[in-house]
């Protein structure tokens, strides 16, 4: 008897399919002068005075674990920084450093959800929530979101999927990969309809920050949606620390008590070294947070403007750092377009079908890179279009 190793595997992780942005990522590193616009990272180095405070924690021997639930100095700070959005939160009960973001979607989702569970997803989103509720037995439901609704939420299409099962809602604006924001008076309806259902929110609000022409505001700030929300956050886009894997998660104290004996047991703490740079960048990192930005902002203008010299139609996004253009000019499919691209010009994007089906007829295109980069890439673009025969006249 021949031994097949998939046997002693869960089979749901098997079926799990591997990431979409991952998959172009990787071949773009192999292909010598390939620019990547794929992945989402920004492209400034973490500010020296943050790197400074992690060396000099080093240098003072602070290599230890910390509190499962993080250093209290940096959960008081997480809970001050939050005051912008208008939400408040105890430090001892209801804050949970994690590491990254990601931990927290992934302790939150197995906090809430029992096999059957339904999780509402906005579709196209990031690509984890799908897949982590799998893996905790639930049972991701897709919500459409449309170019012509600005890639907002909206009740009516969510009355479309809800049923008796659905227990978790997840909110993910600054939304990847489209770039939608949900304003206040965008939210106040989805709360309701939160609320109608008996919903609990996963809010995730990393690209908190990145917003333009508009200001950031939180469903767990409305009336009646504390009680009922987790807000997920972190230090990765902001404050450029993505390799240093700090995030955060905040909400009700029972909640937040589960999900620590998660993290107690799988993770036992971020590491104190990261912590203490998430400490000086909410004392100091103000500065640095809004000289990125506006860096940003004037290579989103860049990009957007230079799709639509090429001929497509681009929504106008204002958060995050990702454009969502439309491909239906061009007859192709996402993945069609993207794989021919790269192989032609060197320009790596994503398929907008690796954030839900949603996303067919898109790409999604980060502009955290260098300006040099963005105008080779739109060059390499324009003539791809010229070779197939899609060239603007």
């Amino acid at each position: 008897m021949s031994f097949n190793p998939e046997d002693y595997m869960n089979k749901t992780i098997i079926d799990l399919p591997p990431s979409g942005i991952r998959k172009f990522f990787d071949l773009a590193s192999t292909m010598e002068g390939c620019i990547s616009l794929g992945v989402g990272e920004p492209d400034f180095v973490t500010p020296q005075h943050i790197r400074q405070a992690c060396v000099d924690s080093l240098d003072q021997g602070m290599t230890m674990y910390t509190s499962n639930s993080g250093m209290p100095e940096l959960r008081e700070l997480i809970c001050k920084y939050l005051e912008q959005y208008d939400l408040h939160f105890e430090p001892n009960g209801e804050v949970l450093v994690t590491v990254g973001a990601s931990e927290g979607i992934d302790v939150a989702l197995r906090t809430l959800v029992s096999p059957g569970d339904e999780v509402l997803v906005p579709d196209p989103s990031y690509i984890s929530y799908g897949p982590i509720t799998k893996m905790v037995g639930g049972v991701p439901v897709s919500v459409s979101t449309f170019e012509k609704d600005d890639f907002r939420l909206t009740v009516e299409e969510l009355e479309k999927v809800v049923t008796p099962k659905s227990k978790v809602l997840i909110m993910p604006y600054p939304n990847n990969p489209t770039g939608g924001i949900m304003p206040k008076e965008a939210l106040e309806p989805i709360a309701e309809f939160a609320k109608k259902h008996d919903l609990i929110v996963i809010s995730d609000e990393i690209y908190s920050e990145l917003t333009y022409d508009a200001t950031h505001y939180s469903i767990g700030a409305l009336p009646g949606m504390k009680e009922r929300t987790l807000v997920l956050n972190g230090f990765s886009k902001a404050f450029a620390m993505t390799g240093w894997r700090v995030g955060y998660a905040c909400g009700p104290a029972p909640f937040i008590k589960q999900m620590t004996k998660i993290h107690q047991y799988t993770t036992l703490c971020a590491p104190i070294m990261g912590q203490v740079a998430a400490i000086e960048a909410l004392k100091n990192g103000r500065p640095d947070v809004d000289e990125m930005v506006a860096s940003y902002n004037a290579r989103r203008r860049l990009i957007v403007d230079g799709f639509r010299n090429l001929g497509f139609d681009c929504f106008e996004p204002r958060g995050a750092f990702y454009i969502f253009p439309s491909l239906k000019f061009t007859g192709m499919t996402s993945d069609e377009f993207a794989e021919k691209l790269l192989m032609a010009e060197k320009v790596a994007v994503v398929p907008g079908t690796a954030f839900g089906a949603s996303g067919e007829g898109f790409i999604r295109c980060s502009y955290a890179s260098s300006v040099d980069n963005i105008n080779e890439a739109l060059r390499r673009i324009g003539h791809f279009l010229e070779t197939i025969g899609k060239a603007k006249k």
